[in-house]
């Protein structure tokens, strides 16, 4: 009970003390507020937009970091999986999933999860031998991809029949497109012809001899090292090639591996992606696009004359051959008509001289929403 009458009390002799308070600071503070109102809105105004371009940049690196961790702990498994497999010979591996980047177009953790999944039965056909697999598997690897690029498959269909191979399973050798049929029949056609290629005997009970025959087939019919060229010189296979190096750089900064090389990789990609195929075919289609266009009404104008002429001459014809039996006044009406057709065929030729501007505007946006569509495809 006295705790709350001494609160009380407490309360009535500070109150008033608090409203004079209150007073003095509202006095002060009111002449202040119009002529630092301006002032505040403006800082203000400043600041929120530092603080969105500082929210903006903040979020760019959380989702990099975010990305980079995934990325590592995947590539961890991974570079686990190739060490368990090859042994001495997984610095080889870890090797070639650096390059593959531009001779397969995925990444270095993609292509190690990719040859993990066939590498023990490639490794017990060549009875353990990791040094000769290592070389297989990776040339089986660079088939895939090349066999993606040149015939448009679909990668994970590619991937798939290969694993089929490792399990004796060829329902999926049709999916290369090298015009063999899913059985084990056609297999061995596709054996047999590698080894008229070749002069090797290949056995279908081997998995590293299947392997190497289809990328005999695939090399006889110029499949071979098309991805490594399309990664330098088109637009879809630089664009692949600067993707999967920008995940090879965010696994790498995870797990403080090679950051240095992946990022020297990811810079050149970007390098070959922007000046050596985007911005020169940019340049290309707006450098063609008008001249392109002259050449279409120029083309276009003699043959509407042309096409104008003939129809008038043969309507022409065929009212003047038919005319007889029909009255003065359509005898009449017919040049009428025919000086009509010529206005309408003037017209058209106007209307595509006045609408050049558009074509040429047209152009210009066709470049502006292709430039658009790949950046909004690129991997930052």
């Amino acid at each position: 009970m006295a705790g709350k009458l001494t609160l009380g009390k407490a309360y009535v002799q500070i109150m008033p003390s608090a409203d004079g308070i209150t007073n003095k600071l509202k006095n002060i503070v009111d002449p202040a507020t119009a002529s630092a109102g301006k002032s505040g809105g403006l800082k203000l105004g400043g600041a929120m937009i530092k603080g969105l371009a500082v929210a903006g940049v903040t979020a760019a690196v959380t989702k990099i970091v975010k990305d980079s961790i995934a990325e590592g702990a995947k590539l961890e498994q991974s570079i686990g999986g190739i060490e368990t497999l090859f042994k001495e010979s997984a610095s080889t591996m870890r090797k070639y999933a650096s390059e593959a980047y531009k001779t397969v177009g995925v990444s270095q953790n993609e292509y190690m999860e990719q040859v993990t999944s066939f590498s023990a039965s490639l490794l017990q056909s060549l009875g353990g031998d990791t040094e000769k697999a290592a070389d297989i598997a990776n040339r089986a690897m660079i088939d895939m991809g090349d066999n993606a690029n040149k015939m448009g498959t679909d990668m994970a269909s590619i991937q798939n029949a290969y694993q089929g191979f490792a399990k004796q399973n060829y329902t999926m050798l049709d999916n290369l497109k090298l015009g063999y049929g899913g059985t084990k029949r056609e297999m061995e056609r596709l054996l047999a012809d590698a080894t008229k290629l070749t002069g090797v005997k290949y056995d279908i009970d081997n998995l590293a001899d299947v392997y190497q025959a289809v990328g005999a087939i695939q090399e006889q019919l110029g499949i071979t090292g098309t991805t490594a060229l399309e990664a330098e010189e088109t637009i879809s296979g630089s664009m692949n090639a600067m993707k999967a190096s920008f995940q090879n750089a965010l696994g790498n900064l995870a797990i403080g591996e090679n950051v240095h090389a992946s990022m020297k990789q990811l810079a050149k990609s970007i390098s070959t992606f922007l000046f050596k195929n985007f911005i020169p075919m940019v340049v290309r289609i707006v450098a063609t696009l008008p001249f392109a266009i002259i050449s279409f009404v120029t083309a276009a104008i003699p043959e509407f004359i042309k096409s104008g002429a003939e129809m008038i001459s043969s309507l022409s014809k065929g009212f003047t051959e038919n005319i007889a039996g029909f009255g003065e006044e359509l005898k009449t009406a017919i040049p009428v008509a025919i000086d009509s057709l010529v206005e309408l065929v003037d017209t058209s030729i106007q209307f595509i001289i006045d609408e050049f501007p558009k074509f040429i505007k047209a152009g210009l946006e066709l470049v502006k929403s292709l430039a658009q569509g790949i950046m909004d495809n690129l991997p930052f």
